[in-house]
């Protein structure tokens, strides 16, 4: 981590300290948008995590993936639901690599929220098509599609530019209360096709949402071996602490080393991209598919070592173990992914 690496970190989590919490948590997710509006604006204006993939000459920052996976690590502790995984990583870095400008500073202050459309029930399928000029199809599991300003649709090779209040939008609540998902429709919707060579920008910018999404996995099974370890101090059993029985200590160490090696696996995966290294699509299959099982097996572990109270609806436990299955499955399975890293070695 460089120094300014360390600032952008600790200015992140110092508002998360001062605004969030457990409770804020609950109330957010069960708001009609299903974030804190608040968080979101002070992140952005005091922090500036939605101009981060902003090119400088657009009014943003510039900044590299691991800047990015910085502030996702830091909202990934604390399943901070928020726009910055689908408008300030996926939107913008599509925007950024098609060389569309025009819409770059209104996602940089975050006044504007963008979702990209592109698959169908299965990740890999691009359901839109676009007949005599106008597009055909319906998106799912589009990332804050309900709520986007603007619809960003790769048809294609070709991406158009959607406004969000034309097209039908209905939000597809999932096992994760914490991830928005919304299925929009297409069909006939006015569009404006906007940049150029769609198909490769959607594939840098997946594999740069997979990093940030890998270090905010990494991130929320930190939080969850942390909150696992501080129970096991304070519960007691038997006149002691549970946390002193020797089968529960190397529980805790086991999940400890899939924590650190799924950090070190996220952020090999944000160098390589920030260097540009032909092997980067491999780091990020990689760290794609140990975080999200990694992240998966602490959840679990989370819960069994909460005991009773692990499984109550009013403690967080399940809500780390939903995440961590909705984001194994986000931006494609470990099996998509172990099958690209075939497809490398091949």
């Amino acid at each position: 981590m460089s120094s300014e690496l360390d600032d952008l970190a600790a200015a992140v989590r110092s508002v998360i300290d001062r605004r969030w919490s457990p409770a804020a948590l609950r109330a957010a997710i069960d708001t009609p948008e299903g974030y804190d509006r608040g968080l979101w604006s002070v992140l952005c204006e005091q922090v500036g995590v939605a101009a981060l993939a902003v090119p400088e000459e657009h009014d943003g920052v510039g900044a590299g993936v691991r800047a990015l996976q910085v502030v996702a690590e830091e909202l990934g502790r604390h399943l901070i639901p928020s726009p910055f995984l689908g408008s300030a990583v996926l939107a913008t870095i599509l925007l950024a690599e098609t060389g569309e400008a025009e819409l770059l500073a209104g996602l940089a202050s975050g006044e504007r929220i963008a979702a990209v459309a592109f698959a169908g029930d299965d990740f890999a399928d691009r359901p839109v098509t676009v007949v005599d000029g106008r597009l055909s199809g319906t998106a799912r599991l589009v990332l804050d599609g309900d709520l986007a300003d603007d619809l960003l649709v790769v048809a294609g090779d070709e991406l158009y530019l959607v406004d969000g209040a034309a097209a039908p939008r209905r939000h597809t609540p999932s096992m994760d209360p914490t991830r928005r998902f919304a299925e929009v429709d297409l069909d006939g919707a006015p569009a404006r096709r906007v940049g150029d060579g769609a198909r490769a920008a959607l594939d840098r910018a997946l594999d740069v949402a997979c990093a940030a999404l890998t270090a905010e996995q990494a991130g929320a099974a930190a939080q969850a071996l942390a909150t696992t370890v501080e129970y096991a101090g304070n519960r007691v059993q038997f006149g002691r602490p549970i946390g002193s029985f020797q089968a529960l200590k190397h529980r805790m160490a086991d999940m400890f080393a899939l924590v650190e090696s799924a950090r070190s696996a996220a952020i090999a995966a944000g160098e390589a991209l920030d260097r540009g290294d032909a092997g980067a699509a491999l780091a990020v299959a990689t760290a794609k598919t140990y975080c999200s099982e990694a992240f998966s097996a602490v959840a679990a572990e989370m819960i069994q070592l909460h005991g009773g109270i692990g499984i109550t609806w009013e403690h967080d436990a399940h809500l780390y173990f939903k995440r961590a299955h909705s984001s194994s499955q986000l931006f494609g399975d470990p099996a998509h992914h172990l099958a690209r890293r075939e497809l490398s070695h091949s």
